[in-house]
């Protein structure tokens, strides 16, 4: 192991020590040497290959660092315009990420595990960590960073380094920390549908202990889309961000670094297009809509311009104290996230329904470290992590001026009936049931919804290194986490024909009012029962089952209540055992065994329903006929309720893995071969009208990672990385889709490949021309195993890009350049989903196409 402390430099190691993030280079290059010089005040190795990495939070060699771990430095992120981990995918391979229907839901994949992407009761499986501070929703984690040093993608459990748990993996930004020296940047580039951005940074001291930085980001591109009936622009930027520090040194032991940061996005999101005009599409015609018909003109068609605003702002302090061969590390945090927005989800321009959703959400973290960095063969590390997060969310379904004549269309009715206002099912429907005139799908909202959500969990984690010999390091680690959610959700369906269910409807019907409620029912001979429901539920006799269909938003029955407490806790400890060999001076070998776990999730939307352990629905839906279950026997079964799902279990992770990483002058590499299970994967599903959120049984994944780094000479770095993904559902018999087990799961490609070639050239005059191109490639795989309402398809995802830049480089510090992103103008869908409340339809997103333009930047 390699440490030293004197002075400034010293104390800055000892930080590392224990700092707020893991921490490590790959691309073994002079630049990235240099880099590091100069952002962090430590000296270069005479070897510039021999890059010193704290990714295990110890301060060592890449080729000495366990873990496999990608890493993307400032320099590479600066060449290729990666603005934010959105694009972060093309140049590492094991990361997937998608944006759905809105600018703030994403989700983060690495080797095939991801999810929380569309519902804030979920945490998702990868966590993301901005120094060192855990962003527990995507929405949270999407600004643009003008003052990244590097982004780091750790794959797999990594619960003995960070206190709050990530299942599947980390993905850990740092960016650079107040100097001492005065400098700075500020950047402007022009593309491509009027893309402007403009970023700044500066830093300096305000005393000989005391340095700060400011830094800001402006973002701002017309939409790459178009709402053809509104002749308006979708899927733009608009997104700025400013961030201030402070780097407290009273003493060459003690550091603190303050950070405060505010960002803002507002933007018209997303790009849907129409890949099957199912049989609902003449209604949507009849009542004046149009669908889009070319998918990757991204065209579309709405009836008004969507909304997404997200406010997400914070501070945090770092304490970082070394007394001897001891080093304390504090990291407190507080943020908020706001995110709004209101989505035409019928995707067309026809009025049939919005919805709208108001979430906020307060987490407040502490994490308390201690690292020894003794002489002898044991050192350790140990801490402690709290988290409490509050959320709250109001959402709503507005019914649209035409919903009403749609589903009179679909129905069967007459067209030119419904449209000219003569009287129709719905109105025999309404005086059937004596419900008001015009007021079925004539309610203002569909449904309204109000859910809030507490969480608190505490960690204690460490890890204890024997190095018994030079070279041979033995690591055990541990980490136990309680993990507690109360939750509360309540909703309003306003719809009176969803308050109906036909079963028991008929049944009242045709027992002359004798029997009606489930009391009465069960009190019939059971011969009687039978006949009843045999006729209830022949739609030969009971015509009414034909409209269930259109009972989108049944009652909801809130919670806490008698049966269900809203309550979740889970704990769990999960550890690590780990054995690494230096073989050489150039060659490391490791083997690890590991497991990672996730607490319960909550489904925080208005399709979350009882466990089946606590209710079960009679034939049809019916309540009458319902066997006996905690909610029946409590008397709080309201109509049409199901079982379904109102939260999911705890993931339990196990991975095996071992790995080479080798370092000689010119080249290296790093081999990662693993075998990584999760146990209740949170499977989380659109099903058309809401969404089901299931624990498969257990998902696993086979595969490799492997990553070169070449310099054939003075200037030239050529990278080649690639992921190997065999993923499996070794059992999900629950699924939306019926029993997956021993299918593959979509949407994971076998292989990803990320290569770049950069070429420095460096004049006489001091100038350099900085020439980069890079391409990422993903293998073409099913994006999804089928889809709820649509059932199975051929829906594929390949992905072929290539990206581009040149920047020259002047002595005074002036810098001009150009780029392109997805240079050939790539073609492909990023996901599907079945279109809302059109059985037999698909909508998709096609991806981002070619964007490009120039760029001045002047560093002093």
């Amino acid at each position: 192991m390699r440490f030293n402390a004197s002075g400034r430099a010293g104390s800055y190691r000892f930080t590392l020590l224990a700092g707020a993030a893991v921490f490590a280079v790959t691309a073994p290059s002079v630049a990235v040497a240099q880099d590091m010089e100069e952002d962090t005040g430590l000296e270069a190795p005479e070897n510039s290959n021999q890059i010193i990495v704290t990714a295990s939070k110890r301060e060592q060699t890449l080729q000495e660092t366990p873990i496999s771990v990608s890493v993307t430095s400032g320099e590479t992120l600066e060449a290729a315009q990666i603005r934010d981990v959105l694009d972060l995918q093309s140049v590492t391979p094991s990361l997937r990420v998608s944006q759905l229907q809105t600018a703030s839901a994403s989700t983060f994949i690495i080797r095939g595990f991801g999810n929380g992407d569309n519902n804030f009761g979920i945490e998702p499986s990868v966590g993301v960590f901005i120094d060192g501070v855990f962003r527990s929703r995507s929405a949270g984690a999407l600004s643009d960073l003008p003052n990244v040093q590097r982004i780091e993608v750790l794959n797999g459990p990594q619960s003995t380094l960070f206190g709050k748990n990530a299942s599947a993996g980390v993905i850990s930004v740092v960016t650079r920390e107040p100097q001492f020296e005065f400098g700075g940047k500020v950047e402007a580039t022009y593309g491509n549908f009027n893309a402007v951005t403009l970023q700044g940074d500066v830093t300096g001291p305000l005393s000989d202990n005391i340095a700060f930085s400011i830094d800001g980001s402006y973002n701002r591109r017309d939409g790459y889309g178009y709402i053809v009936n509104l002749d308006e622009e979708i899927n733009d930027r608009n997104r700025w961000s400013t961030r201030g520090q402070l780097l407290i040194e009273p003493t060459p032991d003690l550091k603190i670094r303050a950070i405060a940061d505010y960002s803002e996005i507002n933007e018209v999101c997303c790009t849907v297009g129409n890949l099957v005009a199912g049989p609902t599409a003449p209604g949507i015609a009849a009542v004046g809509g149009q669908l889009p018909t070319d998918f990757f003109s991204r065209d579309v068609f709405l009836n008004f311009v969507p909304s997404n605003d997200v406010k997400n702002y914070g501070g945090s302090v770092q304490v970082d104290w070394a007394t001897g061969p001891i080093s304390v590390t504090s990291i407190t945090a507080y943020r908020e996230l706001k995110n709004e927005f209101l989505t035409d989800i019928d995707f067309s321009s026809a009025d049939i329904a919005t919805e709208t959703r108001a979430q906020d959400v307060e987490t407040f973290t502490q994490e308390l470290r201690i690292a020894s960095d003794f002489d002898g063969p044991i050192n350790f590390l140990v801490g402690a992590y709290y988290f409490d997060e509050t959320i709250s969310q109001d959402s709503a379904i507005q019914n649209g001026s035409q919903i009403r004549n749609f589903f009179e269309i679909l129905a069967g009715q007459n067209p030119v009936a419904v449209l000219t206002g003569q009287p129709t099912l719905f109105n025999q429907l309404e005086q059937s049931f004596g419900f008001p005139q015009e007021s079925i799908f004539n309610t203002p909202l569909l449904t309204s919804e109000t859910f809030a959500m507490e969480n608190t969990a505490w960690s204690v984690f460490g890890t204890i290194d024997f190095e018994p010999a030079d070279g041979l390091v033995f690591t055990v680690g541990g980490n136990y986490t309680d993990d507690s959610k109360d939750f509360a959700l309540s909703q309003t369906s306003f719809d009176p024909l969803a308050q109906v269910n036909f079963v028991d409807a008929f049944i009242v019907q045709a027992t002359g009012g004798a029997v009606t409620n489930r009391a009465a029912f069960q009190a019939l001979p059971a011969a009687n029962q039978q006949a009843l429901l045999a006729a209830a539920t022949n739609p030969a006799i009971n015509p009414l089952l034909g409209l269930a269909g259109f009972q989108f938003q049944p009652p909801f029955l809130a919670l806490p209540n008698a049966v269900e407490p809203g309550r979740t806790n889970d704990d769990k400890f999960t550890y690590l055992l780990r054995a690494a060999y230096q073989i050489s001076n150039e060659v490391n070998i490791y083997a690890s065994y590991a497991t990672g776990f996730k607490a319960s999730s909550i489904n925080l939307s208005r399709d979350s329903r009882p466990a089946n352990t606590d209710f079960l629905a009679g034939p049809g839906g019916s309540t009458f006929a319902a066997p006996s279950s905690p909610i029946i026997d409590a008397g709080l079964a309201v109509p049409n309720l199901a079982s379904g799902s109102r939260f999911a279990g705890p993931e339990e992770t196990e991975v095996y893995e071992i790995g080479i990483k080798a370092q000689w002058p010119g080249f290296g590499f790093n081999l990662a071969l693993f075998d990584q299970t999760i146990d209740g994967f949170q499977s989380f599903a659109f099903t058309g009208t809401g969404f089901a959120l299931r624990n498969a049984g257990s998902q696993s994944v086979k595969g490799f990672e492997f990553d070169a780094t070449i310099v054939p000479t003075d200037g030239l770095v050529l990278t080649f990385a690639a992921t190997h993904l065999d993923p499996l559902f070794d059992s999900f018999p629950g699924s939306v889709l019926g029993d997956l087990t021993g299918v593959r799961p979509a949407g994971i490609p076998s292989w990803a490949i990320a290569t770049s070639a950069t070429y420095n050239h460096e004049f006489d005059s001091g100038m350099e021309l900085l020439t980069r191109i890079d391409y990422n490639h993903e293998s073409n795989t099913a994006i999804n195993n089928g889809l709820p309402a649509f059932g199975p398809n051929n829906f594929r995802r390949e992905v072929n890009q290539v990206n581009a830049s040149i920047t020259l480089k002047m002595v005074s510090g002036l810098e001009v350049g150009a780029f392109a992103r997805n240079l050939l103008d790539d073609e492909f869908i990023t996901t599907v989903f079945d279109s809302v409340a059109q059985a037999g339809s698909v909508s998709g997103y096609p991806n981002q196409p070619r964007t490009y333009g120039g760029v001045v930047r002047f560093k002093f």
